[in-house]
């Protein structure tokens, strides 16, 4: 199994503009069940904790093969989302690895 987590900054100018991002965020990656090969799971939340060195929002996904996580990066509905959301970011934090 391959595990795909990133983390997101994201703009706003409020802590309701970055809550309302948050969802959105959430709301289309979670769209993606279902839609991409070997995608085994998929979880994104967002952070309560406020504190200054937290991101807002993490992603935490599971592939069944390094080729299925590589075929994600590139499968057309990932694309769309990343499109849809680009601008909401201001910093991104990603970690790939192999499990056990």
């Amino acid at each position: 199994m391959f595990k795909h987590i990133v983390m997101w900054d994201l703009r706003g100018e409020s802590q309701e503009e970055k809550a309302q991002a948050a969802q959105l965020l959430k709301h289309k990656f979670e769209l993606l069940r279902g839609q991409v090969p070997g995608l085994l799971h998929i979880e994104v939340g967002v952070d309560s904790s406020r504190v200054a060195y937290a991101c807002d929002v993490v992603l935490y996904s599971e592939f069944d093969s390094q080729a299925s996580l590589d075929g994600y990066a590139t499968h057309p509905a990932h694309l769309r989302v990343r499109e849809e959301l680009g601008d909401l970011r201001v910093a991104r934090h990603q970690v790939d690895y192999a499990a056990g």
